[in-house]
């Protein structure tokens, strides 16, 4: 299905049907108590971030948090970095979180689902109820207030209640999922001298039984200080090593649970980058900047509250995986899937449609590399199953192409919003996203989040449009994080993220506003294919390619010319079955040829079985041009996170035999 970018796939309500909507409605309330006028979204998102306080002050009130200590004022320092929120302020976000969950009493919470044991449906009654039993377990294990625990666990319910009892001691939580092997572990854990490492014995992954108990060994030794338990879930009868316990002996003690008040800019949870360049960077978030931000991205941009039941596929490594865990505090009910999606087959019964159906789902978060491999398979998921719950699907990991957009209205179902948005590990949440109140446009992001000052710049620190420019935030955010954990004097922080527009933070990301107001991310900026002065991002590619019949995936690699010249362009093509490899290569070059650049035409297209992609859909590009250099190292490329690792050596010889 070819669709040019920027079509209209869905209009903006009109104004008259804002009251439909949570942020309509929190937006009308301001309006009329300031006597404003918000006739579009873009206007309400401008007085957002001209009036930061205020904004943050009345979401605060929107969501009536639990405050132990009131704050002195909404932001006591806006200097970026190391801007002040809420001084004075004590809470806890693991309580935010129960207090809702005990208003929900008997009402399905968590609806797991999982390859390795059967399906297991939690109340909220019975979450608070082990949360209570995790947190026991850590008292007696001695953490308190500060102390790392890890979880090297996979999508359960017992990986949230680990999170939400740590949360509520004010102690510090890192998920590690355990499709990482024991080096890629031991790189992220052992930076944090964790009190308490609980993980699962080994999990089932399609027809594959994934051993970890070896794995554990290894990272017993290296981490001997940690406590270890063990959750028995590839097999019941598990033995457990000597010096570790059981998770059922763990938790076997049943209290309350109870809540440390902490400061807003206590450390809640640890997320780790990528790890692309040297030793993975902890990023260490806070309780209140936490739970602000995913009280507007969950309760006022996604509009999802408790008559939802909210299903993100996520590992429990990324991101998206943390941010999910916070449609508890809006009383939602959370789908948690534990498999491969693709098996045996991408419409089989584990597909994410499938499950979507089995549940009653009615909001998805996925990412934007499995629509399009749904798109590309001619799946129809609105006809193979039941969708009628289904009211809206966010992706992100990458960006998603005009076609795949259009393919979610046409195949999933015209009564169904699509909403891509961007953002990262780095504020775990968004810098671009959608709202019931803006339309949706093939290819493109519908807004910024409200409180949330995105732009796209030039070198020279000036707005740009129609253009790829930096994407830059030029105001802080509290879900900024707090620092990175072991960097001293905030060195790598300020080199991350404040070392080309000083006060600014800079992303990363190359950044387009168009006509509409609405976004397209374009690429990594330090992924940029400059041939003889030409600059365009790797997603510019993607957009044109992924459309292309014939082609299942691909990669782009620019290989630079020391000596300035125009250096070697390389790109990996998965052909699809039984496909003239000639004649796609010669429309592949034609495309690109008359759609983007002569200059981009590539060097060399190396057909191959894979492109290396993480399980969470994103491509690797930076990592394997690395590994193709020379470069070694599971800090290079960390193929424990591949979806085929098995290819990669021979990608690397074939590409290495071009350049």
């Amino acid at each position: 299905m070819t669709v040019q970018a920027g079509t209209v796939l869905q209009p903006a309500i009109d104004r008259s049907r804002w009251s439909e909507s949570r942020m309509g409605r929190f937006l009308e309330r301001i309006a009329q108590r300031d006597g404003l006028t918000f006739t579009t979204f873009e206007d309400a998102w401008q007085w957002s971030v001209d009036n930061l306080e205020q904004f943050w002050a009345d979401l605060i009130v929107e969501f009536d948090l639990v405050l132990h200590a009131p704050y002195e004022r909404i932001l006591g320092s806006d200097t970026m970095p190391g801007a002040e929120w809420l001084p004075g302020a004590t809470l806890n976000y693991g309580e935010n979180v129960v207090r809702s969950l005990r208003a929900r009493a008997e009402h399905p919470s968590l609806i797991a689902r999982s390859q390795t044991r059967s399906a297991r449906d939690w109340s909220a009654t019975l979450l608070v109820e082990e949360i209570g039993r995790v947190q026991a377990g850590l008292r007696l294990a001695g953490v308190g207030v500060g102390d790392r625990v890890v979880a090297y666990m996979p999508n359960l319910p017992e990986t949230i209640a680990v999170y939400l009892a740590t949360a509520s001691l004010g102690a510090i939580f890192c998920s590690i999922p355990p499709e990482m092997g024991p080096t890629s572990m031991i790189d992220r854990a052992g930076q944090l001298d964790p009190k308490v490492i609980i993980a699962v014995d080994g999990y089932v992954w399609g027809t594959k039984r994934v051993g970890r108990m070896d794995e554990l060994e290894r990272i017993r030794e290296a981490i001997p200080s940690a406590a270890y338990v063990v959750l028995p879930y590839l097999d019941a009868d598990v033995a457990i090593p000597a010096g570790a316990q059981s998770y059922e002996a763990f938790t076997a003690e049943k209290v309350e649970p109870t809540f440390e008040p902490v400061p807003f800019d206590h450390p809640l949870v640890i997320l780790f980058s990528s790890g692309t360049t040297g030793k993975p960077k902890a990023i260490v978030h806070s309780h209140g900047g936490l739970l602000l931000a995913h009280l507007r991205d969950i309760g006022l941009h996604f509009d999802i509250d408790e008559k939802d039941v909210n299903f993100w596929y996520s590992t429990t490594g990324w991101m998206v995986w943390t941010l999910s865990v916070s449609n508890l505090l809006v009383g939602s009910a959370m789908v948690l899937l534990d498999g491969d999606p693709n098996y045996p087959s991408l419409d089989g019964p584990w597909s994410q449609f499938a499950v979507a159906a089995d549940t009653g789902a009615t909001y998805i978060a996925t990412s934007s590399a499995y629509l399009a491999a749904c798109a590309h398979a001619g799946m129809t998921p609105g006809s193979t199953w039941d969708l009628s719950r289904l009211r809206e699907i966010q992706c992100s990991g990458s960006p998603l192409a005009a076609d795949v957009a259009a393919w979610v209205y046409a195949e999933v179902g015209a009564h169904v919003r699509m909403t891509p948005a961007s953002g990262g590990t780095d504020i775990c949440s968004g810098f671009l996203m959608g709202s019931p109140l803006t339309a949706v446009y093939a290819g493109e992001m519908s807004c910024r989040p409200l409180g949330v000052a995105t732009d796209s710049w030039d070198p020279q620190g000036r707005p740009i449009a129609g253009e790829p420019g930096e994407l830059v935030c030029t105001k802080p955010l509290p879900n900024m994080p707090v620092f990175f954990w072991g960097d001293e004097n905030f060195e790598r922080y300020r080199a991350s993220y404040f070392d080309t527009y000083p006060g600014i933070w800079r992303h990363g990301d190359w950044l387009i506003r168009t006509p509409r107001d609405s976004w397209v991310i374009t690429g990594r900026s330090d992924a940029t294919l400059n041939r003889g002065g030409v600059r365009l991002g790797t997603a510019e590619f993607y957009a044109v390619l992924d459309p292309l019949p014939g082609v299942n995936d691909s990669m782009l690699m620019h290989f630079e010319d020391a000596d300035g010249g125009m250096g070697t362009l390389v790109m990996l093509v998965v052909p699809g079955a039984d496909v003239d490899r000639d004649e796609l290569e010669k429309r592949i070059r034609s495309t690109i040829r008359t759609e983007l650049s002569p200059r981009h035409v590539p060097d060399a297209i190396v057909f191959t079985e894979s492109v290396p992609r993480t399980s969470t859909g994103k491509r690797l590009e930076i990592p394997l041009k690395r590994v193709v250099q020379g470069m070694t190292g599971e800090n290079v490329m960390d193929r424990s996170v591949l979806v085929h690792p098995e290819h990669v050596d021979d990608i690397v010889e074939a590409v290495r035999a071009v350049i």
